[in-house]
This record gives C-alpha cells, structure tokens and sequence, in this order.
C-alpha cells in the first residue's frame, strides 16, 4: 500500500496549475529567493503548510521563488510526505538528511542553493506570510546583506504564553549586554540572507542546531554587514518542537563560545569584497559619539575615585578610577565611535588607546599635585581633577582620530 493513501490530494486547479500559465517558472531556473523549510518529524502538518506557501507565493509573491524542505532525520513518514510534494508541485525541491539539526539542515541547503537570496521560515509557519516581502525586498535591493523578523519590535504583534516570552527577553537582552548588537530578536524561525554573503558567514558558524541563527547574526554584525529587521506578526505553536530547558542552556554555551572568539580569538571572518565600504570622514557623528562615551566615562571614574579617595588618598584613587574605565572606554570609541568591529589592527587601536590613557593620566596626576600644593580642598581637588580630565579627552579625540583609527578618520 501507498504510503500516500491518507494525503490529501494537491490542490492542482489552485495551485499547480496556476504556479505560471507560461512555465516562466522552470524546474532548473535559478530563483531570486530560495525559501528552505527544515522540517522533523512533521508529517501532521507538512504538507498542508507547503500548499498554503505555495498558494501565497503563486498569487502574490513578485520574484521568482522555490520552497526546498530539508527533512532532517524524521523517523516518521516526512521525507516521504516532502517527496510526493516535490514531485507533483512546481517549484518545491525536498531534500533528506542523516542527522538532526536546524542549523545544519540550513547550512546544507543554503550552501548548495543556486538562488540569489537564501531564506527560511519554520513549518508551521508562525509568521504571517505577508512579511516575507518586506524581509526579502532589501536584500533583492542591495540595501541590506541579511534580514530576520522581529516579535520584539514595536510594531509586532505577538501571542505566546508568558515563560516564552519572558525567556525570549531575558535571552535577546544577554546578547545586547555581552555583544552590544543592534537587532533585537535572534530566534525568530524567520529570516533571509544574500546567498554570496550565506557562502562566506555560513561557514565559520559553529553550532548546527538552534544557535546557528544566533551565531549567524553576530558574525555578521561584527563583521560591519547590514541586518535589516521586520516587524512581524506571530502566533505560538502549541506543537513546538523546541525543548526551552535544553535549548537554553545550549544557547548560553553558544554564547560563552562566541564571546570567546570575539575577545580573545580571531574575531570576525574576513569577507573580502563582501565587507561593507568604511566610513569616510565623518567627524561630526564622531564628535558627538566620542563626546557620550566620554560623558559615562567620566562619572563612573568620578564615581570610582569619590569612593576610594578617603581610603587610599587622592592620588591613587585617581589612578584606580581612570584605569577601570580605560579599557571599557577604548572598546566603546573603537565599536561606535570609529566603527571598528572586525580583527583588523585591533592590536594596534588597544595599544594605541593605552598609550593615550596614559599620557592623560600623567596630565590628571599633575593636576591633582598642583591642587595639593595649593590646598585647595576636597572640593577644589575634584574641580581641578575633572577640568584634567576635559582637557585629557580632547587630547584623546584628537590623538585617537589623527593617529590611533587614522585610516577610518581621514580616509
């Protein structure tokens, strides 16, 4: 007996006879967007979620398109299911593979994808489909090089129950706090990538399973490429696959990996002709930049050295309070306000930035000495501290853009 006895038929009058009355979609024509479904042990909804995709690609989407499921070790009667779509509707491709994983069903498909943009959604389709176009038109457009959906943004509209979205939160706020990363939601099964730019990210991420989208995004971003964000909307799936405890502690391991390589390892992968262009002479957005850094430097140093003056004396307190912000300061300028995020001279810009503590803390050592002498006071001492400082983090502008980050500054 047929395996396929208890499908429901493909809705050929509505769908696959209407996919293009002239065939302009070819089985062997490269798409403009590929649309990869990773699909485990989904045989209860697979194939009506992939006629419903194909019924809105077919009637509204304006690129031309492929939907290519990757079954990732079911062991139930998937693979069989995204066979029997592949081979009795246009334009659906169905692959198989060995050992679970949703990042390596992507890693897989993208890689061999012929398509100009890559993309994915999850099977249950979630997302309200009519975000797929504004998720993909950047990229088609070359404004940006990866595009996710958001259910943090504003304009989202979600509905899920309280844990998930309390852990989604907690977990989308640890990567802005560890990364300082821009976008806001890194789980969302819904996202897009150029396929030249999926070629040369895809394989320097590590995780094959649920921290692939996360690792994927933070490469990307530290390497200066444009993530655009959609606001969509999104409905919980009461039959998710995704076990949260598990899931969690996986993706805090992932965390702790990246973070290693971003700090102590080889950073971010080069990509060539691929990169971003760097920023030409902007110094008004980098005054300002510079200026707001400086400004949170200066009161946790004041902070700092107000607590440990009585103590340990002026003098060392001052030295204590400009050193614990010089690194977080040298980091700061380096990310934001010269826009540095990849390997390059990192070396160079670290210990170009310690040389410019110094040379302000030499400036602030004499102001406190000269304030001193006079016996000023307490209050004197610290006016004459901070006015140090001010002078210090003019000389460090100008030292830091002329000499340190050069290359970005006067290009």
């Amino acid at each position: 007996m047929s395996v396929f006895t208890n499908l429901d038929p493909i809705p050929s009058a509505d769908v696959v006879a209407s996919a293009r009355a002239d065939d302009e979609l070819v089985p062997h024509e490269a798409p403009t967007v590929d649309i990869v479904i990773p699909v485990f042990n989904e045989e209860a909804i697979l194939q009506s979620s992939i006629v419903r995709l194909h019924a809105f690609l077919t009637a509204t989407f304006p690129f031309t398109w492929r939907i290519t499921i990757v079954d990732n070790a079911s062991n139930d009667t998937t693979s069989q299911i995204a066979e029997h779509l592949a081979e009795t509707m246009t334009s659906v491709h169905a692959l198989h593979l060995d050992h679970k994983g949703r990042g390596r069903a992507l890693r897989t498909a993208w890689l061999a994808s012929d398509g100009l943009i890559v993309a994915y959604m999850d099977v249950d389709l979630s997302t309200d489909l009519r975000a797929l176009l504004p998720l993909v038109a950047p990229l088609v457009s070359g404004h940006s090089d990866v595009s996710i959906g958001s259910r943090l943004c504003r304009d989202s509209t979600v509905a899920r129950g309280p844990k998930r979205e309390v852990i989604s939160r907690t977990y989308n706020m640890i990567l802005r706090g560890v990364f300082g990363v821009r976008f806001r939601d890194a789980q969302c099964g819904f996202k897009a990538i150029r396929a030249d730019v999926a070629k040369a990210l895809v394989p320097e991420v590590v995780d094959n399973a649920w921290f692939f989208d996360t690792e994927l995004l933070l490469l990307a971003e530290r390497s200066g490429l444009r993530v655009h964000e959609v606001p969509v909307d999104w409905v919980d799936d009461p039959d998710s696959r995704v076990h949260v405890r598990s899931t969690a502690t996986e993706d805090l391991r992932g965390v702790w990996r990246v973070a290693k390589r971003i700090w102590f390892g080889p950073g971010s992968p080069d990509l060539g002709p691929l990169a971003r262009p760097e920023l030409g002479d902007d110094f008004g957005r980098q005054l300002v930049s510079f200026g707001l850094v400086g400004t949170v430097s200066t009161l946790v140093s004041l902070a700092i050295f107000l607590m440990l003056r009585g103590d340990i004396g002026s003098g060392w307190a001052n030295v204590v309070a400009l050193t614990a912000t010089t690194l977080g300061n040298t980091w700061a300028n380096r990310r934001f306000t010269f826009v540095q995020r990849g390997t390059a001279h990192r070396v160079r810009h670290y210990l170009g930035g310690t040389l410019v503590y110094l040379a302000g803390l030499a400036l602030s050592i004499a102001a406190i000495g000269g304030a001193n002498a006079a016996r000023v006071g307490e209050a004197g001492e610290i006016v004459a501290l901070v006015a140090s400082w001010s002078v210090a983090s003019i000389m460090r502008f100008v030292l830091l853009r002329r000499f340190v980050f050069r290359r970005q500054a006067l290009r």
